[in-house]
């Protein structure tokens, strides 16, 4: 049956990420599933795509709170690595789909909600490359914002190849095992970071973050004590988080007066592929009249698109509209890839403002710890 064939193969994308207790638990979960219990029928009827829907993460999550809640001991036992016995894995998943029936039953409603601080080691090293090239002073927005992590960006402390950016005494580190040559070790004064999410979670509420705790995997000890970390962060400094559509959030924040000399950076994290095809286009809209105003140049950037399917392989550009004649108004525009994901920028070089756009997209897990691709080529002029 479909939905059980998803725990095996989620079983396998946790072995190959070096989290043996997640993979076993997911793999017993296939065994474990049968109609003794409303969460077992109701994953069993699964009416849409398993895989594509997380479901096993879905539950997976819920029985890691359960865990963490510290409910029952022979299944903590299995989430603490303790039994690791295959037969007896099945036999303590089973009793506690019927016995924790109600406890699970919520955590099918919804996709697993991923806030990973480290991601912003990826935002941040796109920003070190504006800010060579731009200056040092910054605005950042940010779409799909969850818990608000990634706009602690400026409180975070990171070592990026061994270039060290922000506050010493940062409670949250940011060290990811780097690959290719480092950044540019430039000066960033960021002034704000605000973001919007379409149902953001208030981690001031503790059942709220317990639930992004839960759907971290028992294994991955070191991004759960950034989780911790972060999450106390933003109880005791708070940060700038709306809710509403993403759309309008950002015709409305784009549309804003832009200070001069900061560059503006519009950024997410594993966000762009959710929203609705006539979001994106919105949101493209508002970027090309953003980098237009003034009279400046437009650029589309390719999203995974066709423009990007057929670009160079290294430092691929856009077809870049409007300008001067002369080259003064014309924008600067490069996509980077960052393990899966890419960075678009859009650059009025004449006014010496910008709009940018950092897609983060999906990076490799190492050891633990997101690896970074090779830097971005230098950003040229093109008329």
């Amino acid at each position: 049956m479909a939905s059980c064939s998803a725990f095996g193969i989620q079983a396998g994308y946790c072995a190959a990420m070096d989290a043996p207790i997640t993979a076993r638990v997911c793999s017993a979960l296939a065994e474990s599933l049968d109609r003794d219990s409303e969460t077992g029928r109701r994953v069993l009827d699964w009416a849409g795509e398993p895989v594509a829907d997380a479901l096993a993460l879905r539950l997976v999550g819920g029985l890691h709170a359960l865990h963490r809640a510290g409910v029952d001991p022979e299944l903590s036992a299995v989430f603490a690595g303790v039994e690791t016995d295959s037969a007896r894995t099945v036999a303590i998943l089973k009793a506690t789909l019927v016995t924790q029936d109600a406890a699970l039953l919520p955590w099918l409603d919804g996709p697993p909600q991923t806030n990973e601080a480290a991601r912003s080691a990826g935002m941040l090293t796109g920003i070190l490359h504006l800010a060579e090239r731009y200056g040092p002073r910054f605005e950042v927005l940010e779409i799909g914002s969850s818990a608000g992590l990634n706009l602690l960006i400026d409180r975070y402390r990171f070592d990026l190849g061994g270039v060290n950016v922000g506050p010493s005494a940062s409670p949250v580190t940011i060290n990811p095992e780097w690959r290719g040559a480092p950044p540019p070790s430039a000066p960033v004064e960021i002034g704000s970071t605000r973001g919007v999410d379409i149902h953001p979670v208030d981690v001031a509420d503790p059942a709220a973050a317990a639930r992004l705790e839960a759907y971290v995997w028992v294994d991955a000890v070191e991004r759960q004590t950034r989780l911790a970390a972060a999450i106390a962060m933003v109880r005791e400094g708070g940060v700038d988080l709306a809710e509403g559509d993403a759309a309008d959030w950002v015709e409305a924040r784009l549309a804003e007066p832009q200070p001069k000399g900061v560059t503006r950076v519009l950024m997410h994290s594993v966000v762009w592929q959710y929203l609705p095809a006539t979001s994106r286009e919105r949101i493209r809209v508002a970027m090309d009249a953003a980098g237009a105003r003034d009279g400046g140049a437009t650029a589309r950037l390719g999203d995974d698109g066709a423009e990007s399917r057929s670009a160079p392989p290294r430092g691929p550009r856009t077809r870049l509209a409007g300008g001067t004649g002369d080259g003064t108004g014309c924008a600067d525009a490069c996509a980077w890839r960052l393990g899966r994901g890419a960075l678009g920028a859009v650059r009025d070089t004449r006014l010496r403002h910008a709009t940018w756009r950092l897609r983060e997209g999906l990076r490799h897990q190492i050891r633990g710890r997101p690896g970074i691709a090779p830097g971005p080529p230098k950003l040229g002029r093109r008329s």
